[in-house]
């Protein structure tokens, strides 16, 4: 995939001031000279002025192109090495230092309970991927820390919530570990055990490799069917393996090669309420599941806008499936906040599942209706910010803007009116002033912008906080790196795999 161009930019100037930082007295206290933005000037988006280019101001003539931004090894590394990859870090390594102590007979608790270092880690795996717990640990987090910590603070915890899947696939990996090696053990001394053990001990082991391969960053990104299916009903399998090898390696007892042992005593054990409690985690966000109407609008052959009941809080990502458990889409959520009547997705037509929206328009999709939290979820925590998309990214931006006065919305895309239809540009309009609006219309203006200029600019003149941002891998990808360079606090979407020839610096997989 080649790099967008970045270097047809056209610039215009807007002089504004925010009315947000005149109604507050803290934040006007510390407010600086007003900055002249040497940006595109934005429409005025008034009751019944329509969003299309004919209220554009015609771009002046064309600038010298911009220099590239140059940047350092070390900004490379930093957002590699992000939470993601520390959380798994230190627990792979913590779980293979205990490993190593276990094998060589130095952990007599290994020793004794090696099942519930088993499914102790993969009770945290699982949990780590828990939409009900992830929606409350963003509830804990936004509702203590809001705006009175310091920055740093809250950079820390955005950043926590994003990357819990370093502890999902750490801890994953790790059960497995143990499990080997409680195999291993098993078959030493397998004289002392049943066949029927050593056997489901096996196909456990078997069967939580595939879902380990299944969920690889690779396989997830090139081919998402073969995951869904592969990765969730094998670990749905390893879950009843895991049952059924927890109750025979409890109930078996090897000193008389007898299955004697009581249901009381497997109870007790803690391998036991390990898998039950990884059971729970697993099942409990299916009861929430439910086939709901939707209205289907399809205001371009690009892009399918979805409509469902019932209002939403910023910040949330919804599961949808013409299936009830396979192939489940997530995508950002619209919503002018819990009081409306209806929220929407924003749908890019690429693959077969958007495709069919746009061929067979359904009446009725199935979804979650407890729905997860995102990143801009906890936007609530910062004064205020940036939120940064291009195209259907700004399903997932959106709302922080409409529901929130302190944020900022760059939108850059191509002829977004008539792509996006009257629905999405209505709630532009009726919700999002035109001082803390800015809409870059690629087609009208003959490309791209220098998008780091512009978003310094926007950045020192907003006072924000933070940056977030939505887009493909590579435009995430050149702002997130342009913005460390900046030293601009930056959230990206976060791309799990993509090839080393798409960009000239590297990977950024997480």
């Amino acid at each position: 995939m080649s790099r967008p161009n970045y270097n047809n930019a056209e610039k215009g100037t807007l002089e504004v001031r925010s009315p947000q930082l005149a109604g507050n007295p803290d934040l006007a206290k510390s407010e600086k000279k007003p900055v002249d933005l040497d940006v595109f000037p934005v429409q005025s988006l008034k009751k019944d002025a329509p969003v299309s280019p004919s209220n554009v101001a015609k771009p002046p003539p064309q600038p010298p192109k911009p220099q590239k931004m140059s940047i350092s090894k070390y900004v490379i590394f930093i957002i590699w090495y992000n939470s993601y990859r520390r959380f798994f870090s230190v627990i792979f390594t913590l779980n293979f230092i205990a490993l190593g102590f276990a094998a060589a007979g130095l952990w007599p608790y290994a020793q004794k309970y090696p099942g519930a270092l088993v499914v102790g880690n993969l009770n945290f795996a699982v949990l780590m991927r828990n939409e009900i717990f992830g929606r409350i640990l963003y509830l804990f987090v936004n509702t203590c820390f809001a705006k009175w910590t310091p920055l740093w603070f809250r950079l820390g915890c955005t950043s926590t919530l994003q990357h819990l899947g370093g502890i999902h696939s750490s801890c994953a990996i790790s059960g497995i570990a143990w499990l080997i090696l409680m195999l291993v053990n098993q078959f030493k001394s397998k004289y002392i055990y049943n066949d029927s053990i050593l056997a489901f001990g096996v196909a456990t082991v078997i069967v939580l490799l595939i879902t380990m391969t299944a969920g690889l960053p690779w396989v997830r990104n090139t081919h998402h069917n073969v995951f869904e299916r592969n990765h969730r009903f094998f670990g749905w399998t390893a879950l009843v393996m895991t049952w059924v090898y927890t109750i025979l390696s409890n109930t078996y007892d090897s000193t008389n090669e007898k299955w004697d042992r009581s249901g009381v005593y497997v109870i007790r054990q803690q391998a036991f309420w390990y898998t039950m409690g990884m059971s729970l985690f697993i099942v409990l966000p299916w009861i929430c599941t439910r086939k709901v109407a939707v209205d289907i609008e399809l205001p371009s052959p690009k892009v399918a806008v979805l409509r469902f009941e019932r209002g939403m809080q910023q910040g949330l990502l919804a599961r949808i499936s013409r299936s009830m458990v396979m192939e489940y889409h997530a995508f950002g959520i619209i919503s002018e906040g819990t009081h409306a009547k209806y929220h929407y997705l924003i749908c890019g037509v690429q693959g077969d599942f958007t495709k069919s929206l746009v061929n067979d328009p359904p009446r009725k999709i199935w979804t979650r209706q407890l729905k997860f939290a995102g990143v801009s979820n906890t936007s609530t925590l910062y004064k205020r910010g940036i939120r940064i998309c291009t195209g259907t990214g700004l399903g997932a931006a959106l709302s922080t803007c409409i529901q929130s006065p302190y944020w900022y919305l760059i939108w850059i895309g191509s002829d977004q009116e008539k792509t996006f239809g009257p629905t999405i540009s209505g709630l532009i309009r009726r919700h999002v002033e035109p001082e803390r609006l800015l809409l870059w219309d690629s087609k009208e203006r003959g490309g791209r912008p220098d998008t780091m200029k512009v978003l310094k600019e926007v950045y020192d003149y907003w006072q924000a906080e933070v940056v977030f941002i939505t887009s493909n891998y590579v435009g995430n990808f050149e702002i997130q790196h342009g913005c460390k360079a900046l030293g601009i606090p930056a959230f990206g979407t976060l791309w799990d795999f993509v090839s080393l020839c798409r960009s000239p610096l590297a990977c950024d997989p997480r």
